[in-house]
């Protein structure tokens, strides 16, 4: 596929790369009947996930949950930096525009929970949704997949972690408030910079940071804790505004705050390079040597306990000024979760248990 000068509107990536398993690829090549006009918008095109489980457990020491639900696979944002975006290989699609506009769905996820949660050998740990793709993506808005899975998890009285830069959260409002006043819900909101034009640029169709931090706001009142991801943090792109971040995130209500390091598992790291030939062609060249002195002279490290904060000097410094702006504001912390109220709803449960 030939990459167009201009990406498509709306968009991260600026082609359509082959996966690391095709065994031929392909390369771009100027014939001189490239067209000189931007291409038309790219349609999101949904297609049904029929996976038989729906929570996906993992024991990666870098993470603070051992288990996790994905109701989408692939992801409407279009964040060019996103880690994710490899996982679209396995179901042999691209991670450049493929992952952001052919998106796969569960549509029994709420079933296959509810079964799953039922099962007697089930043991009650806080639940991540929407790590790898955003939960409340745009597709959300329609297929309703997120609300129908806290449905679930507040019959059960499971405790989950949300993470998401979507405004559509607020529209569960009522069903996380319930929750949080049970200590059952934590909400992530990622806020990866306070320029609107960085930010539609990078994350095209998340919404923008400052509607991120009302989205904050608005979680705070209902009584929902909140908590900030700066993610990633990309060397002269957003690290100067890491203070700043912490700043408004702190003003907004957050009660924690983390970081995360820029990564560029397989694919991601050639797609991030086009992009800041595109977009950043003067500064793309000291970015991608930065990110390598912080990743042992590659483009990527993915060893734990290194993959989210980076090593070296720079790394290093990244850590003292964000550990530093955080303990100058005082953020409180997030309560505690009740995996003690964890029990099948009232309808699931067998007659003897009344007795």
């Amino acid at each position: 596929m030939q990459r167009p000068d201009t990406p498509p509107r709306g968009r991260g990536a600026l082609g359509n790369p082959d996966n690391r398993f095709h065994r031929h690829a392909r390369a771009d090549f100027d014939d001189g009947w490239t067209r000189a006009e931007a291409p038309p918008p790219l349609a999101t095109e949904l297609q049904v996930d029929k996976s038989r489980t729906v929570i996906a457990y993992n024991q990666s020491p870098d993470v603070p949950f051992d288990r996790s639900i994905n109701p989408y696979r692939g992801c409407e944002h279009g964040c060019v930096y996103c880690f994710a975006r490899p996982t679209h290989a396995y179901l042999d699609c691209s991670p450049g525009l493929d992952f952001e506009s052919r998106i796969f769905y569960k549509p029994e996820a709420a079933a296959l929970l509810r079964k799953e949660l039922s099962k007697p050998s089930y043991r009650c740990q806080p639940l991540a949704l929407g790590v790898n793709t955003d939960a409340y993506q745009p597709s959300e808005r329609k297929l309703g997949l997120t609300r129908s899975i806290l449905e679930v998890l507040s019959d059960f009285g499971h405790p989950a972690t949300l993470i998401t830069k979507s405004a559509l959260i607020e529209r569960d409002i009522d069903l996380l408030g319930d929750m949080a006043a049970r200590r059952l819900v934590h909400v992530m909101v990622s806020v990866t910079s306070l320029d609107r034009h960085l930010a539609r640029t990078l994350e095209p169709r998340a919404a923008a940071p400052q509607r991120r931090l009302e989205v904050i706001r608005r979680l705070r009142a209902a009584g929902v804790p909140v908590g900030v991801l700066v993610a990633p943090v990309i060397p002269f792109l957003n690290d100067g505004e890491l203070e700043a971040i912490v700043e408004q995130v702190h003003a907004a209500g957050a009660l924690r705050a983390g970081y995360v390091m820029i990564r560029l598992p397989h694919e991601v790291k050639d797609l991030f390079r086009d992009w800041l030939a595109h977009h950043r062609p003067g500064e793309a060249q000291r970015i991608m040597q930065r990110i390598r002195d912080m990743r042992g002279g590659r483009d990527n490290d993915p060893t734990y306990g290194r993959r989210m904060t980076g090593s070296g000097v720079y790394a290093d410094l990244i850590r003292q000024r964000f550990h530093g702006a955080v303990k100058r504001l005082g953020f409180p912390g997030m309560p505690e979760f009740d995996c003690g109220a964890f029990g099948p709803p009232p309808e699931l449960q067998p007659q003897l248990a009344l007795f």
